[in-house]
């Protein structure tokens, strides 16, 4: 995939007056001159190409205002969110790492979660913050060299018949350039549920990038939902390119390596699921046993208790209660990014599991989840040390001067975040309203937050609290308390700003 090209030519060739007819009305049309695409970097669609310009150039301290004198004139909430997103496919490279300087585009969806379920008053802010964030990683992407996404090779791009065989083969394979015309292909040719089938089966094969690649594929499709499938060709060859990242490693097809071992090992587990698999009860005994498991398995030793409870009739609605969980306490035992990702991994793997069609990948991404929690806690001891509290400390009455109330709790949160959780438990046991508690969290993230993994862990966790079967949900809430945001943080500073652009 040929991307790498400097912009420094095309960014500085002119000042841009942006308009797109109707879309921003009391704006003078703008010349051929002023809308043509330098012919080295991806096209984008003409209806977006001049938002996506205006998000690309213009100055940090100025986009706010600038995209706020848009909405104003009529610029819709879906506009914006494509092209941001397109804006960071374009020029945010997933390397070395998909995440860095890549969270940039990570992180549109879990903002986009954050505005749909906020009140109107608030609705505007995540994607302003994300918005900033990306002239951010922008910034930082020219320091790292200036990448920017290139037109696809046409001339390799596969034949409608050809094209979800070669995607296929070329992933297999770890070809870049093959993987990067064949997504093309597959844009053009496949129906969206093919092609989603053909990313999902991919998404989480490997440990690299401490489950970005997921995370990523979720995202993607979750916003191509909301954008349009009209923009899938550079957001899915962006995704191809990230899920192909090996890090300078030998190439994983011909190799034997510790982030791969996983998935050829799930492989033949696979095989051996019971008939009739997606059907079973659900029974928290066994997910108890499986959280048990997970504290000190194996990667190989959790999915083949996965297989276990499975094949004692149990349904993977007891898998997931457990993973969530178990990721949950993964964070009281040690708050940082490690933990964190456990968390938003899970999150996207369970999306991506409730969304897919094939039972193959059901299987392999139930198994790579577990495998995956004994590779995060593992990681973690490389960042300082891992407590030894369980989910058991957080049982009702169980956490001296727990206070229940909502203010209290986000006192609490960041100071003393055991207290913090168990205030949290007595709220939700006692027939205290979720929701409020949620909303609450929400916006904290929005007046507090400072970083994408704010938004990307508070999104995941205030979504998957719904997803966990009640006897667990309270703890997979509580547990979330050791990384939100709490009422005595500082101000993230852009709350008014945003504000006075929406003015």
């Amino acid at each position: 995939m040929n991307q790498i090209r400097s912009r420094r030519a095309f960014l500085s060739a002119s000042a841009v007056t942006l308009s797109a007819g109707s879309l921003l009305p009391d704006f003078a049309p703008i010349s051929r001159g002023e809308v043509a695409v330098d012919p080295g970097i991806v096209q984008l669609r003409p209806e977006i190409e001049p938002l996506v310009r205006l998000i690309e150039e213009s100055p940090r301290e100025r986009l706010l205002e600038e995209i706020g004198q848009r909405v104003r004139n009529g610029l819709s909430y879906r506009e914006l969110l494509a092209g941001l997103l397109l804006a960071g496919v374009r020029n945010v490279q997933p390397r070395p790492s998909v995440g860095f300087k890549f969270h940039a585009v990570l992180v549109v969806n879990s903002a986009h979660l954050a505005s749909i379920s906020s009140p109107d008053s608030d609705r505007w802010l995540p994607i302003f913050w994300a918005l900033d964030e990306f002239k951010s990683s922008q910034a930082r992407d020219v320091r790292e060299g200036n990448w920017t996404m290139a037109p696809v090779d046409e001339a390799a791009v596969p034949s409608p018949k050809q094209a979800l065989r070669e995607f296929d083969a070329a992933m297999q394979a770890w070809d870049e350039q093959k993987a990067d015309a064949a997504a093309a292909g597959l844009c053009r040719f496949a129906g969206a549920t093919d092609v989603f089938e053909s990313f999902a089966g991919h998404a989480a094969r490997d440990f690299r990038s401490i489950g970005h690649k997921a995370i990523f594929a979720a995202n993607a499709w979750r916003m191509l939902q909301t954008i349009g499938w009209q923009h899938a060709e550079p957001v899915l060859r962006s995704l191809a390119y990230a899920m192909l990242n090996h890090r300078g490693e030998p190439n994983p097809a011909s190799s034997d390596l510790d982030a791969d071992r996983p998935w050829r090992m799930n492989l033949a587990l696979a095989a051996q699921f019971r008939k009739n698999w997606q059907r079973g009860s659900v029974n928290s005994g066994a997910t108890l046993s499986l959280i048990e498991t997970l504290r000190t398995a194996s990667p190989s030793g959790a999915a083949a208790g996965v297989l276990d409870i499975l094949n004692s009739g149990y349904s993977s609605q007891t898998i997931f209660d457990a993973l969530h969980a178990a990721a949950g306490e993964l964070l009281m035992k040690q708050p940082g990014i490690v933990a964190l990702h456990a968390v938003t991994t899970t999150n996207a793997i369970r999306y991506l599991f409730d969304t897919t069609g094939r039972d193959s990948t059901r299987r392999m991404l139930l198994l790579q989840n577990a495998s995956f929690l004994p590779m995060f806690r593992e990681a973690m001891k490389g960042r300082g040390e891992v407590g030894s509290i369980t989910l058991d400390a957080l049982r009702t009455g169980a956490v001296d001067g727990a206070d229940s109330r909502i203010d209290s709790i986000f006192r609490n949160v960041g100071t003393r975040n055991l207290r913090a959780a168990g205030g949290v438990m007595r709220h939700l046991e006692s027939g205290g309203d979720a929701g409020e508690l949620i909303s609450a969290a929400r916006r904290l993230i929005f007046l507090k937050g400072t970083d994408s993994h704010d938004y990307k862990f508070s999104s995941a966790v205030l979504e998957d609290y719904y997803k966990v079967s009640p006897t667990f949900r309270n703890q997979f809430l509580a547990a979330s308390a050791y990384k939100l945001r709490g009422s005595g943080d500082r101000d993230n500073g852009l709350v008014n700003r945003i504000r006075s652009a929406l003015s």
